[in-house]
């Protein structure tokens, strides 16, 4: 098994559902030619540095998985045969992973998102902690 990551470039004029749509296919393809989603990182909409299809700008996405070159072809045909993908390009990135490598990366991933989800939420409750500090000392001087 090896380890790719496929950049792709979508319409950035593209409807939410029919972007979610065409994510899902992306997600679909790996898991029915047995690969594993490590990550799909959505960058949003950028400038590009040409013009492609008469568009200035696309919506870029970076997925990064383990499979087959199997699994690259059948992902890349389908890019070919959508109007609404207007570039894309897959590096390779480990030549020999194991499936077991591939699903502890899944997890440590995982980890660190739930992490930082904490650290977000307890980031969020001090400065609200904080905030309400700050008011009920202005009402305190107010008062005086």
């Amino acid at each position: 098994m090896r380890k790719y990551e496929t950049v792709f470039i979508s319409d950035p004029d593209l409807q939410d559902q029919a972007r979610l749509d065409l994510f899902d296919k992306v997600r679909n393809i790996i898991a029915k030619e047995n690969g594993i989603l490590l990550n799909f990182d959505d960058w949003g909409n950028k400038k590009m540095a040409y013009e492609i299809k008469k568009k200035l700008r696309g919506h870029y996405v970076c997925v990064t998985y383990g499979g087959t070159g199997d699994l690259v072809k059948e992902l890349e045909r389908n890019f070919r045969l959508t109007d609404d993908i207007l570039k894309f390009m897959t590096i390779l990135l480990s030549d020999d992973v194991t499936v077991e490598s591939l699903e502890k990366e899944v997890a440590d991933a995982q980890e660190a998102a739930k992490a930082a989800e904490e650290l977000a939420a307890e980031r969020e409750t001090a400065a609200a902690a904080e905030k309400a500090v700050e008011e009920s000392d202005e009402t305190t001087e107010v008062q005086d």
